[in-house]
This record gives C-alpha cells, sequence and structure tokens, in this order.
C-alpha cells in the first residue's frame, strides 16, 4: 500500500539538506547509509547474505595474531585467551546480530536505542570507524609484505597499492561486495585449508612441537600458562570483538523471517552472526601452528614468522617448486586483502557518513568517506603498524569491548530481563533523547578505565586485566544506570504519527510506503513518521530518517511528549 496524503511532495528541498544530483541520491538510497534496509532492496536469500558476510572475514590478520599472541606468550596461554576470544564474541554477538537481521538496522541504528540516544552514538561510530581504518591497514601491511616477497616491490609501493586498489569495488556498494564475496570465497578456503592439512599429514610431529611451544623466536621458550598470560593473549584478540559490526553491515539485509525460511533464516544469522569467530579462532591456531612449525624448521625465517606470506610460502614449497609457491602465497595473500578490505572500507564509510551527518545535519556523500578512511589506513601504514601490532590491538581492545559489551548488556538485561529499555529499536531523530546516559556514560567509564589500567596507572599488577575490567563494567554499568534513572531517558516520544502498524503478521517490518513531504521519495513505514510541518491546506505530511538527519532547522522534528 502507498500513502502520499499531499498528491505530490511539498517543497522538494525545505529544511533539509540533500545531495542535489541524482548519481548522489542513488548511492545513498542503495546503500542505505543512515537509515533501515527496505525489504524492497533486500532480495538475497539467507544463504547467499550469509556467504557474503563471511567472505568479509577472509581477512590474513588472525594467522597474524595468532602468531604474534603465541609468539609473546607460549601456545598454551595462547589457546586459552582464543577461548576466552570465542565466548565472549559468542555472547555479546548474538543479540546484536539478531536485532540487525529481524529489524534490518546496522549497529550504529540498534546502539542509538540501545542506551546512548540520537548523537550519544556518535561516540561509538567512531571507536568502529577505528576499528575498519586499523584493521584496513593490518591487511594492507600483510598483502604489501607479500609483493615485496614475491615481486620485490618496495613496501611504501605496497601500501598504496593495496589502498588504491579496493576503492574501486567499494563504489558500487552492496550488490558488488556480495558478488565478489560469493565468487571469490571458494578459491579463497582452497588456497587455505589444503596446504595447511598436507602438512599436518606429512609433519605429524609439528603438532606435538606446536603443543609444547612456550613462546619465543627460538625453541627455548619460556611461558608457562598463567592468568596473566591467558589475559594479555585475550586482550589481542577482543581487539577483533568489533568485527561483528561489519557482519552486521551485511546481515541488515537479511530477508523477511516468515514459517517457511524460519530454519534458513536462524542458521544464516547465527553462522554469519556470532558464528564467524570459530573460523577466526581456527586462523589465529593455524596462525600460530604455522609460525611454531617455522621457527622450529627454519632459523632463518624465525623473525618472520608471524607474517602470513611467509607462513604459506614455506607450507606451499613442501609440495611444490618455489616459483609456484611464491606465486600462490602472493595471490592468496591479495585476495584475502581485497575481500576483507572491500568490507573495512564500505563500513567505515558508512560509520564516518552516519556521524558527520549527524553533527553537520549535511550529507557529503558515502563515497567522500571511503577516500577519507582509505588515507588514515595508509598513514597508519607507512607508519609501519605492523611492527607494535600487539600494542595497538590490546590498546583498542579495551575501548571497543566496553562499546559491543554495553550494547549487548542493554539488550540482553535491560530489554528482555529488567524490560526498561524499549523492546523494540528505536533509531529516528525526535523519537529518541539525544544522549542517554545508560550506554554513553557506561562506555567513558568502562572504557576509560580499562585504557588507565592499559597505561598501568594502577600499578603493573593488573595491568594485564584491562580488558577483563571493560568487559565486566560494560556487562553491569547499563543495567545499573538504567535502574538508576528508571529509563526516562531511552524514548521521547512513543507515538510517531503514523497510524499504519509498524510490523507484518510475522513481525517483520512492514513494507507499506509513504511519500516524503522532503525529498518527493516513497519510503518504507519503518523509516517513516510524522512531520512537524504541516502540508499547504494543513494536511499530515510524512518526513524520511533520511530527510530528518539532515533538517537544519528541526521543523520537521515532532516535539516531545509529555
Amino acid at each position: 500500500m502507498s500513502v502520499d496524503n499531499s498528491g505530490k511532495a511539498a517543497d522538494p528541498l525545505a529544511g533539509a539538506e540533500l545531495p542535489s544530483n541524482i548519481n548522489a541520491m542513488s548511492e545513498t538510497l542503495e546503500d542505505y547509509t543512515l537509515r533501515f534496509a527496505p525489504r524492497s532492496y533486500r532480495k538475497w536469500g539467507p544463504a547467499v547474505v550469509a556467504t557474503s558476510a563471511l567472505g568479509g572475514i577472509a581477512y590474513l590478520a588472525d594467522f597474524a595474531i595468532g602468531a604474534n599472541i603465541g609468539i609473546a606468550n607460549g601456545t598454551g596461554n595462547a589457546l586459552w585467551g582464543i577461548l576466552i576470544f570465542a565466548v565472549v564474541i559468542v555472547l555479546t554477538g548474538y543479540p546484536l546480530a539478531y536485532y540487525a537481521a529481524r529489524y534490518n538496522i546496522d549497529l550504529d541504528l540498534i546502539t542509538r536505542g540501545s542506551g546512548f540516544g540520537y548523537y550519544g552514538s556518535v561516540l561509538t561510530n567512531v571507536i568502529f570507524a577505528s576499528f575498519t581504518f586499523i584493521f584496513f591497514a593490518l591487511e594492507g601491511s600483510i598483502m604489501a609484505q607479500g609483493l615485496k616477497l614475491g615481486l620485490h616491490i618496495p613496501l611504501w609501493l605496497g601500501y598504496l597499492i593495496s589502498s588504491v586498489m579496493v576503492i574501486p569495488l567499494v563504489i558500487y556498494g552492496m550488490k558488488t561486495l556480495a558478488t565478489l564475496q560469493v565468487w571469490t570465497t571458494p578459491l579463497w578456503l582452497v588456497m587455505m585449508v589444503l596446504p595447511f592439512l598436507y602438512l599436518v599429514i606429512k609433519h605429524p610431529d609439528a603438532i606435538g612441537d606446536f603443543l609444547a611451544f612456550s613462546g619465543g623466536t627460538d625453541a627455548q621458550g619460556g611461558h608457562g600458562v598463567s592468568f596473566a598470560g591467558t589475559m594479555l593473549a585475550a586482550g589481542v584478540c577482543l581487539s577483533l570483538i568489533a568485527q561483528i559490526a561489519e557482519q552486521i553491515d551485511y546481515l541488515r539485509f537479511m530477508p523477511p523471517k516468515t514459517p517457511e525460511n524460519s530454519r534458513r533464516w536462524w542458521t544464516a544469522v547465527i553462522t554469519a552472526g556470532p558464528g564467524w569467530v570459530f573460523f577466526g579462532a581456527i586462523k589465529q591456531i593455524v596462525g600460530l601452528f604455522l609460525a611454531v612449525y617455522l621457527i622450529m624448521n627454519f632459523a632463518d625465517e624465525a623473525g618472520v614468522a608471524n607474517e602470513p606470506v611467509q607462513q604459506f610460502l614455506a607450507v606451499y614449497e613442501e609440495f611444490m617448486p618455489h616459483w609456484l609457491a611464491m606465486t600462490l602465497a602472493v595471490i592468496l595473500v591479495v585476495i584475502s586483502q581485497i575481500k576483507i578490505n572491500v568490507t573495512n572500507a564500505y563500513s567505515g564509510s558508512l560509520a564516518w557518513t552516519n556521524s558527520f551527518t549527524r553533527v553537520t545535519k549535511t550529507y557529503p556523500g558515502r563515497l567522500f568517506f571511503v577516500f577519507f578512511n582509505v588515507a588514515i589506513a595508509l598513514v597508519l601504514m607507512e607508519a609501519n603498524m605492523f611492527s607494535f601490532l600487539n600494542n595497538i590491538l590490546n590498546f583498542y581492545a579495551n575501548i571497543a569491548i566496553a562499546w559491543i559489551v554495553v550494547v549487548a548488556s542493554d539488550i540482553a538485561i535491560n530489554k528482555y530481563l529488567l524490560k526498561i529499555s524499549p523492546k523494540v529499536p528505536e533509531f529516528r531523530r525526535g523519537m529518541l533523547y539525544n544522549f542517554n546516559p545508560v550506554g554513553f556514560i557506561s562506555v567513558i567509564l568502562a572504557g576509560g578505565l580499562s585504557i588507565l589500567i592499559y597505561f598501568h596507572a594502577f600499578g603493573d599488577a593488573i595491568q594485564p586485566y584491562s580488558p577483563l575490567f571493560a568487559l565486566i563494567l560494560g556487562l553491569v554499568l547499563p543495567p545499573i544506570i538504567a535502574l538508576a534513572t528508571k529509563g526516562k531517558y531511552y524514548l521521547r516520544r512513543t507515538d510517531d504519527g503514523i497510524d499504519l502498524p509498524m510490523f507484518d503478521e510475522h513481525g517483520n517490518p512492514a513494507d507499506d510506503k509513504l511519500m516524503c513531504c522532503v525529498t518527493g521519495i516513497e519510503f518504507e513505514r519503518p523509516d517513516m513518521l510524522m512531520s512537524a510541518k504541516p502540508g499547504p491546506n494543513g494536511e499530515k505530511q510524512y518526513i524520511s530518517s533520511l530527510a530528518l538527519s539532515c533538517d537544519k532547522t528541526g521543523e520537521h522534528v515532532l516535539p516531545a511528549q509529555k
């Protein structure tokens, strides 16, 4: 059903600054940068969405992370740290993935209504954007290492190549990314899995060396299993906790959940949502296994045992000529880098655009922030971030854990257990308060305190446990603050002025359409609300969340309900 109360769009640019050319508007509508992803666009089946989402975790950073934490802390501590990492990701990732797939919104929109408010979630957008350029730089560094090893390209030029090559792919948004991920994933799996299986079968004694490895770049080592060592390893791994936001950038395009597709829908959501961590954990373990193999068997290569291209080159050379091994190792690195960095660049551009538009009420176009995000990553690469990788990831993990755990806590505890937070997520301007202390203060306290602990502000003894403090505080602060404030800062309004139902008979967001009085374009019901400005004849007008985000005058924003 389509509803247009005014018969035509009234005053197309009144009170809102929107893209003035068709291409910009088309890009805005296709990628749904600032808003709900409508049913009319979500034409992919659950399996395609899941495969696309999982294609984005083809990164080789896990191999480097696994190698680094094992070399620094020993296999025992690394394995326990990876286990803690996996458990935390599953428990926090499930509610976020479900909300994204069920309500077709990204993590920024989920965060707004889960304790942060309309402007409060700008803080978490910056946290997420930081994740995308940190890991873009990490993957770009790995690719540059491969180009240097295989083609003798200088690192600085390799960094530039790895940055620029993904931009054309990101420009075309979700449709291109889905095609890329689906077609490249089988090749990536074959190139990664088969050589590892060959190594295990041919050198079974390598398993014993791996399990006995106690750390260091020689066979001596000296790290025993300890809680401090385990938490140091877990802290590095948990820097990946924000990966769920990138998974959600795909999961928001899930089709409606119906009785007919329920099993496939749930399988896709769980596998591509929190389930990504099982693939990530396996890659980290394999990365450490390959690093130990290099340390034990190739003394000259011990110093580069944490570089994925060196790891796979050593394995490939077990059963093929050097020239072919080198070629395949470089190809694997390039494919992996492209698969993840198109996602990093895409998700980062969404995060920056969300933040910029909300603060300035101006939409410069998502593509502007594609270049911006890639430029920051390039600076990190040229600064040789790979050489101090553990320090960067340990630091970042504290604030990332605080954000994700706070949102998960609000959903699981405040929405479902205490029933203080509204169960249906709200993201539209005017319906929310600008700031909600529940999530906003929780992240600042949990993240800030854990960062102080990481920098030894409270002594050396508890420094390794900074991620644990971020996790515990992120879990308990939201319900405490929500109870203290009686949940009164969640909703500024409960009535959006539209009489049409928000959901269909199966609980999916409805697909009824309304005309936006600012843009003259029809949007689906969950993306709309009544404008505070009546039409020329005093009739009701409706406005999209996109147009309302750019409303500088505020004349379309509905007043707060008493």
